[in-house]
């Protein structure tokens, strides 16, 4: 009999607040599992302790067998690139076995846990600013941006899914970066639409430097339009909802037939804008941050010479405009069996980097 041992992969974050909130759900996870299955989890990037870190301590406490499940929303290159990576190459090395699970995505339960945040912010608002039914009241909901259009297009969907299922008058989407529109100019453009009060919601798990960004945003639009309500909903962090739908990511697992992941994946089939990305290896390219905590350089505002109040992203810019980039080669064998050889340039190029209402946006957001 196999001794199983569940890993949650977090991403990290260099917000200290944020790897405590990552830490406190994987607490509260093994109340949802079978009693005897040991739980960890480590993180991919700036945090401690780093996705190896859990492993070994699973596998010291013999455990044969590892369920691994991405502690993200979507799948997108740290869940389809990053994070396998590290789990395969810890397997192999180890003689261990070690599967991997879908991300939390779309579903039932995922949508009534933001519903909630978003149902709280409501009240609040009402009880402060006098009631407004929700079909005169605009709903944006701020997804985090990836690369990959396939994670961006489910934050879209659950917005949909929200804006349709509570009512609201109106429905915006936004990111807090990669892709476009970024925060500032998608609550610039709903402020334009009529509605007195904008709910603003974060479709993230956790806290930390984004969800900074998106609030100061919604401070730095709502000063320059006094007559709109803008009300900051939270984020979903540890609802039980949220926490249900990572137990069944586990357990689906041992299931007679585990559901596949990544049915939308750019690296296996031809998405509209992507398609020179078909069958490209898929490698960890976080392992120069892996574990750096955080209080890493350039991890706090009070120490950027560009941002004054939040971080919004222009820092990244910048480095691109240095054009440090270096090109090396490398294969990975991958869960989706993409193998093959390609140079990777470590400053990400996305495709929208130079959208009008994407990265480049950041650097129109000093006033």
């Amino acid at each position: 009999m196999s001794k199983i041992g569940v890993m949650i992969c977090g991403h990290g974050s260099r917000s200290q607040a944020a790897v405590d909130e990552f830490a406190v759900l994987a607490k509260k996870l093994p109340a949802l599992l079978p009693t005897d299955w040991q739980v960890d989890y480590g993180y991919l990037e700036f945090a401690n302790p780093v996705i190896r870190d859990g492993l070994d301590r699973l596998r010291k406490a013999g455990c044969d067998r590892i369920l691994a499940v991405p502690g993200m929303l979507f799948a997108a290159m740290h869940a389809k690139n990053d994070i396998p990576t590290v789990l395969n190459t810890y397997g192999a090395r180890h003689g261990i076995e070690v599967s991997y699970g879908r991300e939390l995505g779309v579903d039932p339960k995922m949508i009534a846990a933001a519903g909630a945040r978003i149902s709280e912010a409501v009240a609040r608002a009402n009880a402060e600013y006098g009631d407004l039914p929700l079909a005169e009241t605009a709903l944006v909901v701020i997804g985090r941006g990836a690369s990959d259009p396939d994670a961006n297009a489910n934050v879209a969907k659950i917005a949909r899914m929200l804006w349709e299922g509570m009512g609201f008058g109106w429905c915006e989407v936004g990111y807090s970066g990669v892709t476009f529109p970024l925060v500032e100019p998608c609550l610039d453009h709903v402020s334009r639409l009529g509605y007195k009060r904008v709910i603003v919601f974060p479709y993230f798990l956790f806290t930390g430097i984004l969800i900074d960004r998106i609030y100061g945003f919604t401070d730095r639009v709502a000063a320059a339009n006094p007559g709109i309500d803008f009300v900051k909903a939270g984020y979903l962090n540890d609802h039980p909802m949220v926490l249900e739908t990572f137990a069944e990511r586990v357990t689906e697992q041992v299931g007679e037939q585990p559901p596949e992941t990544c049915s939308m994946c750019k690296y296996r089939v031809q998405v509209l804008g992507f398609e020179a990305e078909v069958g490209r290896p898929q490698e960890s390219h976080h392992h120069h941050v892996e574990g750096q905590g955080a209080s890493a350089p350039g991890s706090n505002v009070v120490d950027c010479a560009l941002c004054d109040d939040f971080c919004t992203g222009e820092c990244r810019l910048e480095m691109a405009a240095q054009d440090h980039d270096h090109t090396h080669d490398h294969t990975h064998g991958h869960d989706h069996g993409h193998d093959h050889g390609h140079g990777h340039h470590h400053h990400h190029h996305y495709p929208h980097d130079t959208h009008p209402l994407g990265p480049e946006s950041a650097r129109r957001s000093r006033r």
